[in-house]
């Protein structure tokens, strides 16, 4: 990998990025390098990491893990970024997450309180706010099942479902991925009034 693609990717604790992280980033470089309308907005992004998953038989997902703090400059491309990926990883779906951290609860006292982002819960509802961008959540259901089992199911704003339907899946599996819950994704059914 050339040294220009290497500040694509800027791990932490300075590890080595590994044989697929070095291929997305050089897949940036290549966009920033190429692509005239990505250009001035890639020049300072770089990614965190990037793993590739198994969501089914036939179908691969590639989750891009970007820092926190640049989360909105990728969500400001986000569409023309993903399309231009996932034409690079032909056959693959790309799914852009910011990285958080979860702190464990404090042991004892208030003086050592988290702040509210950095508990499971809501570092697990932004998780699900960045897969599904830039679709938006119109509602969400938990059904806890008779065996305890609990399954969620979010509902995704139905204007977008052109262009985030064929995705669906994919959304589920990756959460599953990240932290271990069982999600489904649909979109709203509106009934007709008479």
């Amino acid at each position: 990998m050339s040294f220009t693609a290497r500040k694509k990717i800027q791990k932490e604790n300075n590890q080595e990025p590994d044989e697929f992280e070095e291929s997305v980033a050089q897949a940036l470089f290549d966009l920033e390098a190429t692509n005239q309308e990505l250009k001035s907005d890639l020049r300072d992004l770089f990614i965190n990491s990037a793993k590739e998953i198994d969501i089914s038989k036939n179908r691969k997902a590639i989750i891009v893990h970007v820092p926190y703090r640049l989360r909105k400059a990728f969500q400001k491309i986000h569409a023309r970024l993903v399309r231009e990926l996932e034409k690079k990883f032909s056959g693959k779906d790309v799914v852009i997450v910011a990285t958080r951290r979860i702190m464990r609860p404090p042991k004892r006292g208030i003086s050592v309180a988290r702040p509210r982002n950095r508990t499971l819960t809501a570092v697990h509802e932004a998780i699900l706010d960045d897969l599904v961008y830039p679709t938006e959540i119109v509602g969400k259901r938990i059904r806890f099942r008779l065996d305890g089992s609990k399954i969620m199911k979010v509902y995704l704003d139905p204007e977008e479902r052109n262009s985030t339907e064929y995705k669906l899946e994919t959304f589920g599996g990756v959460y599953k991925k990240l932290t271990g819950k069982e999600v489904t994704f649909e979109f709203p059914v509106h009934e007709a009034t008479a």
